[in-house]
């Protein structure tokens, strides 16, 4: 299984918002922070605001916040917003016909236990889990008590 590159542009974006979810962000200010295109950070926001993921604020300082907490929005919820329900493969797509062999399929009851498995995982993991700040990285391989000790001798 692979996510569209909607669905996995939709999860940066929306994972940017949550990290700062007390500001309203522009287009603008996301497409910089995220370096994703503007035209696709437009498209992906507008149909996360039509899913109920996101809200719009309008006037100058408008943009864009979470419309409910980021613990109650899954991964799941936000790729199935692009990508449609989940399915590794054609027989378990939904609303589609039938598999032609499905009533002779040997593997048709594991691959309906991966889908669920897949699904369940996608679920279980919320947008508040995915949004914790990645810490900063250190620099020139040396423990951050090193660096301080480093640039008071330089100062000193």
């Amino acid at each position: 299984m692979r996510l569209s590159r909607l669905a996995d542009f939709a999860v940066v974006l929306m994972t940017h918002v949550a990290q700062h979810h007390e500001q309203i962000h522009s287009a603008a200010e996301i497409t910089l922070a995220t370096q994703l295109p503007a035209p696709t950070v437009a498209k992906v926001l507008t149909r996360l605001c039509h899913a109920g993921l996101l809200s719009s604020v309008r006037g100058v300082k408008g943009g864009y916040r979470l419309a409910r907490p980021s613990a109650t929005i899954s991964v799941g919820t936000i790729v199935s917003v692009f990508d449609g329900p989940v399915a590794l493969t054609q027989c378990l797509r939904s609303g589609l016909s039938r598999c032609e062999v499905e009533a002779v399929c040997p593997s048709r009851v594991g691959l309906h236990r991966i889908n669920a498995a897949v699904l369940k995982a996608l679920d279980d993991v919320s947008l508040a889990d995915i949004a914790v700040p990645v810490p900063e990285p250190r620099t020139a391989n040396r423990p951050a008590a090193s660096r301080g000790q480093a640039a008071d001798k330089a100062q000193g």
